[in-house]
């Protein structure tokens, strides 16, 4: 037992090190192509757009590899707070509405005022794998997201009128790499992992999971989380994009990261936005650029894993300590630790993991540059 326990942990940090490789060049490469995606039409744009569909498939598999291999380490803690459950729910209907749309399926959501107590983005995790299977097999009719209370719990429940699951194969849909037979022609059927990282997650977080189903009828999926008396006030909307772009034309901004192609990657995608970029590989580098950090500059995005040991924590202290008006940072990684996370928060910089999505860049860099600006 010993020995295969020993096994499974190399085997996760095995893994754990080579998706953080592997995420490398492929962060690079969705920089390309989201640069590419945003040129005015060009003939070539539905290739384009396809190279970057592949890119986030493979993205999305090697991730939920690394997720599989990070729960079964115990590398994941959540991160428990009070939240309005709207606050998720909304955003994943919306998401979800377009995706079942696609797929000639109509997606039913019933919003909830309900407070409840949980890690935001573990429990997304769960209901996008849920909602993710519903559409993947219900070949027609509706899918259904909503909530129940239940005395000091909310039910958060996905229906859908699929092709449902037998009985004695509501125990084993949980077991990793067990997937159900496809409903429509060429249907990706993913890896099998989807559930199986539901019920990991929903045991870390302490949360009950129900599943009940009628072959040829449909299946329920219900996670129960604890009611909270309090939460924050929601954070403000994110400002439109044509706002957006203006606030970044002319905005100056060092990049560093000791990866050449993501330097390159991400000079493309800003410039397109109108940034003044300069990017380097290292912090002596960057010195030699910015006239030993006194040039004027709005904001510096920096890579967590530099070369020789070094963080982009550390060099951000350093380029900051040089200044009079401290640059706002934003700092990028593919660690998910909490202690990280703590830390980042803690020095009052912005944190986003890798692969680093477009849209997202763009409002935090803008949420930063109005409040740079401001303080």
């Amino acid at each position: 037992k010993r020995e295969a326990e020993l096994a499974n942990l190399s085997k996760t940090k095995f893994l754990a090190a080579v998706s953080h490789d592997l995420l490398q060049p492929l962060n690079a490469a969705r920089l390309f192509t989201s640069a590419l995606l945003e040129q005015p039409a060009e003939p070539s744009g539905g290739l384009v757009r396809n190279i970057s569909n592949s890119l986030e498939d493979v993205e999305n598999l090697l991730g939920t590899l690394v997720d599989i291999s990070k729960l079964d380490a115990g590398v994941i803690k959540p991160d428990i707070a009070p939240f309005a459950v709207s606050e998720l729910l909304e955003n994943l209907a919306m998401e979800f509405r377009q995706i079942a749309g696609s797929e000639r399926l109509q997606l039913d959501f019933i919003p909830s005022s309900a407070l409840v107590r949980s890690d935001i983005q573990l429990l997304a995790r769960i209901l996008r794998n849920l909602l993710t299977n519903a559409i993947r097999y219900t070949p027609q009719g509706r899918v259904l997201l909503g909530c129940r209370r239940r005395r000091q719990r909310l039910s958060i429940e996905v229906w859908d009128t699929g092709v449902g699951i037998a009985e004695d194969k509501l125990e084993e849909i949980f077991q990793e790499f067990k997937r159900g037979e496809g409903v429509r022609p060429n249907q990706d059927r993913g890896l099998g992992l989807g559930l199986a990282i539901v019920e990991k997650i929903a045991r870390m977080l302490g949360h009950r999971i129900q599943v009940s189903s009628q072959p040829g009828r449909g299946s329920r999926f219900a996670i129960e989380v604890p009611l909270a008396r309090r939460a924050p006030l929601l954070r403000a909307e994110p400002t439109t994009t044509e706002l957006v772009l203006q606030r970044l034309q002319g905005a100056r901004v060092w990049v560093l990261d000791n990866d050449t192609a993501i330097c390159a990657g991400m000079r493309t995608l800003l410039e397109g936005w109108g940034c003044a970029v300069t990017t380097a590989l290292s912090e002596e580098d960057l010195a030699r650029q910015v006239d030993d950090f006194h040039a004027e500059a709005d904001l510096l995005i920096a890579d967590y894993h530099l070369d020789n040991g070094h963080t982009g924590i550390d060099v951000v202290a350093k380029v900051n300590a040089r200044r009079a008006n401290p640059l706002p940072a934003l700092m990028i990684t593919a660690n998910y630790s909490n202690e990280l996370k703590q830390q980042v928060r803690e020095l009052g910089h912005m944190l986003m993991h890798k692969p680093v999505r477009p849209m997202k860049l763009k409002t935090a860099m803008c949420h930063m540059l109005e409040h740079g600006q401001a303080g």
